[in-house]
């Protein structure tokens, strides 16, 4: 599983990754979460709002920080 953030690493974002981090941990799964700082990286997935939350490739939330449950469920349905 890849899970990655991207953003530029504003406030939001760090809070995204710290959510994702406890959903994963909530989980008991122990994956890396890489930062997608690069802006024509973000944009190649279609992103136009950040923070954005993306599972193997798949952009799951763009523009918000999800809930620690809500990024689990994703996480979950992605496995």
């Amino acid at each position: 599983m890849r899970i990655e953030v991207l953003g530029s690493g504003c406030k939001n974002c760090n809070v995204l990754e710290a959510a994702t981090r406890q959903a994963l941990q909530q989980l008991g799964i122990d994956e890396p979460i890489s930062k997608v700082t690069d802006y024509r990286q973000i944009a190649s997935y279609g992103v136009m709002s950040t923070p954005a939350l993306a599972i193997d490739g798949d952009v799951k939330t763009t523009g918000r920080v999800p809930t620690v449950d809500e990024i689990a469920n994703l996480i979950t349905a992605a496995v």
